[in-house]
């Protein structure tokens, strides 16, 4: 579904967030200041800025954009779908909107027009609390007026332009989560956030035959594309069972955890967006809740991690100081030129400059360090194979861009760096990913599920049957007059 942020950084988890708005910003000793949240005035109501907290939490910036103007391209089996804008313009936006019309469309997917397709989360959103939805209304009425349409709108093909073959999906897949018993108040509070606001499942659970959430497999990872939501349910090999209650909202306040994990992509802009100014209190109450959901192990597995083998600083100022690190990447991209393919003199001269030599990245240039992450530690090699042959996005305006090296370098060099990363950063003791994998990795796509692939056929085989019905019914009623 949506963009990529910077290398390797897709182990990140994909969470959820919060609802009321915040007065009360005491934090415990072992917590971090939250960011200042944007849009929050003395002169705006009490009711106004706790719906700019609802927004944050629900991540609706993510794909309508900080401005509310919309026009985000999300990746979907069925096409392109483009958010929309959500300013109060009367002409191009919700302006015309009653409280109720809001309700309708984050809880049902209905706007006063039309059916909206799932790529707005509303089977997450029909969860939604009905004060939490007033406030949001509230809030949305006075944002800046943007009186333009975004720039692409969404034109599916047949049949999936037909907007009312919604109500039947709705039917099979709203809402997409049920609440658990046996959870106590914070963890209560903790499944609101990950399945209602932030509506986590919608990247890490994996899909059925109709694109709705494989509720036994909640939130244990999903293909999405090129990019992969691990597992976040607490399964010790394959999860995220390993992390405290404090790692989960160190990673939610700063989209870091040091030798783990870094945020990027989706959840780096969740990050940016969202998480870092949640309520202390909410990012407790989601780490709590992600300790309490079923654990399930998948196949692809996380070793765990070998300190002892990661490797050191080469000197404490050359993470920061490119020009420190110029004699380094000068020999390796020399090395290369001559026709040397050693893994060092490769890694060198294709990441070395952005990831450092030592791989501990370039911090303040947002250069994201790799030494330690599970994306180096996992049994499949497909995450960071994905990311050194497609590049990565970055997940806000200022975030460097990866480059793809699919053109670039060939499957062998793509292998051998794989390996010295997985070696050398990761801390594995052997790697023997192939250029047979590479180019396996390379071919594969996502599987669209057989209602989603052969729906046009489908369609038209169901309208032929129609057809042959009602041409059956009047013939039948035809010879029944006849004999009377």
């Amino acid at each position: 579904m949506k963009r990529f942020s910077m290398m390797l950084s897709m182990l990140a988890i994909g969470m959820a967030s919060s609802a009321a708005m915040a007065e009360d910003t005491s934090l415990t000793n072992t917590s971090l200041p939250n960011a200042t949240l944007p849009n929050i005035s003395p002169a705006n109501s009490v009711l106004v800025n706790r719906g700019a907290y609802i927004a944050r939490a629900a991540d609706c910036m993510a794909c309508h954009g900080e401005d509310y103007t919309g026009g985000t391209a999300i990746e979907t089996p069925m096409g392109e779908i483009y958010s929309t804008n959500i300013t109060p313009s009367k002409r191009y936006g919700i302006g015309n909107y009653t409280e109720n019309d809001l309700k309708n469309v984050l809880q049902k997917g209905r706007a006063p027009s039309h059916m909206l397709y799932p790529a707005m989360p509303y089977p997450s959103y029909s969860g939604m609390k009905e004060e939490d939805i007033n406030a949001l209304f509230a809030y949305l009425q006075t944002v800046p007026v943007v009186d333009e349409a975004p720039k692409h709108k969404t034109d599916l093909p047949f049949p999936f332009n037909i907007r009312a073959l919604m109500l039947g999906w709705n039917f099979l897949n709203v809402p997409s989560t049920q609440g658990r018993d046996g959870l106590n108040e914070t963890q209560k509070r903790g499944e609101y956030l990950v399945n209602n606001l932030e509506h986590c499942g919608t990247c890490h659970t994996p899909r059925n035959s109709t694109m709705g959430f494989d509720k036994k497999m909640y939130l244990s990872g999903a293909q999405l594309g090129h990019w992969y939501a691990p597992n976040i349910t607490p399964d010790e090999s394959s999860g995220i069972g390993s992390w405290s209650e404090q790692d989960i909202i160190t990673y939610l306040r700063t989209g870091e955890l040091d030798q783990r994990a870094y945020a990027g992509g989706p959840m780096g802009e969740a990050v940016a967006h969202s998480t870092q100014y949640l309520k202390q209190e909410d990012l407790s109450a989601i780490a709590s809740y992600l300790k309490a959901v079923p654990a399930i192990q998948t196949d692809d597995k996380v070793s765990a991690i070998d300190v002892s083998r990661l490797p050191t600083r080469v000197n404490e100022s050359i993470t920061h100081d490119l020009l420190a690190q110029k004699d380094y990447l000068a020999q390796a991209k020399t090395a290369v030129s001559k026709g040397s393919n050693s893994p060092e003199a490769l890694y060198l001269a294709t990441c070395g400059s952005c990831h450092g030599v030592d791989g501990y990245g370039q911090p303040d240039a947002q250069y994201s360090p790799i030494v330690g992450l599970s994306s180096l530690r996992r049994d499949k090699p497909d995450v960071l194979v994905n990311m050194i042959l497609h590049g990565v996005v970055g997940s806000t305006n200022t975030s460097p861009i990866m480059p793809a090296f699919s053109d670039e370098l060939s499957s062998e060099q793509i292998a051998s760096i794989a390996n010295y990363v997985r070696i050398s950063f990761g801390g594995l003791a052997s790697s023997d990913v192939s250029a047979a994998d590479i180019e396996r990795i390379a071919a594969t796509s996502a599987e669209k599920p057989f209602l989603i692939k052969y729906a046009g056929l489908l369609a038209i085989l169901g309208i032929i049957v129609a057809i042959a019905v009602i041409i059956f019914i009047i013939r039948a009623i035809i010879r029944s007059k006849h004999r009377h």
